[in-house]
């Protein structure tokens, strides 16, 4: 791989200016897989498994937990939300969340976000090394590859072969090992501030939020959590990256 390896700039942009970003990593959930049925089912599970229970939420009430999860950074997003609504029901919650999970494992979707694959190529053929960093089983490594995604990363790990899960800062440190660069000279790309772009940031990282999902309107604690881009679709993403490589 060529030292400055580099995605091509725009217009108006010199080499001097460039920024000499080696790798990028990215999360699953949200930029690669747009996740969008996979979200509703679980907070079907949930709506359903409470109800069974006797305990029906009304959908304000369920709203308001997604709120809280996101709001309060719960690395877990769907661990807060049926604790939320559970009201200190421990054993409940824990006997929910064990049901959805297994729902959710049992299920094989993946919804390619529309224009990545190519970007994915594009970025792999400009020299630049690509890389994982996502809590996800190992058997999202196979819906990439059936996507044709998968061959486009070196660095092929995610928390169900690691044992970390993000915002464990191990977890983005073994990507870097792994495609033999510096934080500093990688780009994370992931939808949430908390397990994305905070972790990232604080190891040096430069950062691309993707506003999509349920943490689409998630915002920094302070400014040291702000990513450098904000996108919402590959279009903006591809704009993004080319100008972050360049040192913009």
């Amino acid at each position: 791989m060529a030292p400055n390896a580099h995605l091509p700039h725009e217009s108006g942009q010199s080499s001097a200016e460039r920024r000499p970003i080696r790798a990028v990593l990215f999360d699953i959930g949200g930029p690669l897989d747009l996740e969008t049925e996979h979200e509703r089912l679980i907070d079907a599970d949930i709506a359903a498994l409470l109800a069974a229970a006797g305990q029906p939420v009304a959908p304000a009430r369920y709203a308001e937990a997604c709120r809280f999860a996101v709001d309060s950074f719960a690395p877990n997003a769907y661990q807060a939300i049926v604790w939320r609504l559970c009201t200190g029901d421990a054993a409940l919650a824990a006997r929910v969340y064990a049901a959805v999970e297994a729902r959710s494992h049992a299920r094989d979707l993946f919804e390619p976000r529309p224009g990545m694959r190519e970007l994915l190529a594009e970025l792999h053929g400009s020299g630049l090394r690509l890389g994982l960093a996502a809590n996800q089983p190992a058997a999202a490594l196979a819906r990439l590859d059936r996507h044709g995604m998968g061959r486009f990363f070196a660095h092929r790990e995610v928390s169900g072969t690691l044992g970390l899960h993000k915002p464990d800062p191990r977890l983005f440190l073994a990507a870097c090992s792994a495609l033999a660069v510096e934080p500093q000279a990688c780009l994370m790309v992931g939808d949430r501030i908390d397990n994305d772009i905070a972790p990232a940031a604080e190891l040096g990282m430069s950062t691309v939020l993707f506003r999509t999902g349920r943490h689409r309107e998630q915002q920094p604690r302070t400014w040291l959590e702000q990513p450098d881009a904000e996108v919402g679709d590959t279009h903006e993403l591809r704009r993004a990256l080319r100008r972050l490589a360049a040192g913009g």
